[in-house]
């Protein structure tokens, strides 16, 4: 849990980097709020809005909406430490905006392992991890 909270600590810092394991944990957090606001949608979706209040849409939407606009910051600052870990600049982020190619490119770079020892971004973050948890 706690792989899953550090990019929400670390909320505005485009600067340093970022484990594949904190970005692909953090990932997962994503994943999985994404899915308890996607059960009740189905439901609404698939089963058309007979027998369903209106009221469920209507507080449902906003909250995911409200969820991504709260994430966008946090989620774009570790994507950018992803790639200075990987000594690539964080304005390759910009990548994920070309249409299709984007967003395999950003997933084949955030799979890529991080460069090894200190780089010009700072101290390897898998380092200090095993410096921390003997």
């Amino acid at each position: 849990m706690e792989w899953m909270l550090l990019p929400l600590k670390r909320y505005a810092d485009f600067n340093g980097r970022s484990s594949r394991r904190e970005f692909w944990m953090f990932a997962a957090l994503h994943a999985l709020v994404a899915l308890l606001f996607y059960v009740p949608l189905s439901g609404i979706f698939f089963r058309g809005m007979a027998g369903v209040l209106p009221a469920t849409l209507g507080v449902i939407v906003p909250l995911l909406g409200l969820y991504v606009a709260v994430m966008f910051v946090p989620g774009l600052a570790v994507q950018v430490r992803r790639f200075h870990d990987l000594g690539r600049p964080g304005w390759m982020v910009l990548i994920g905006f070309v249409p299709v190619v984007g967003v395999f490119a950003i997933l084949y770079f955030m799979c890529l392992p991080g460069t090894s020892g200190p780089n010009r971004y700072g101290a390897d973050p898998v380092a200090e991890d095993v410096a921390i948890r003997p």
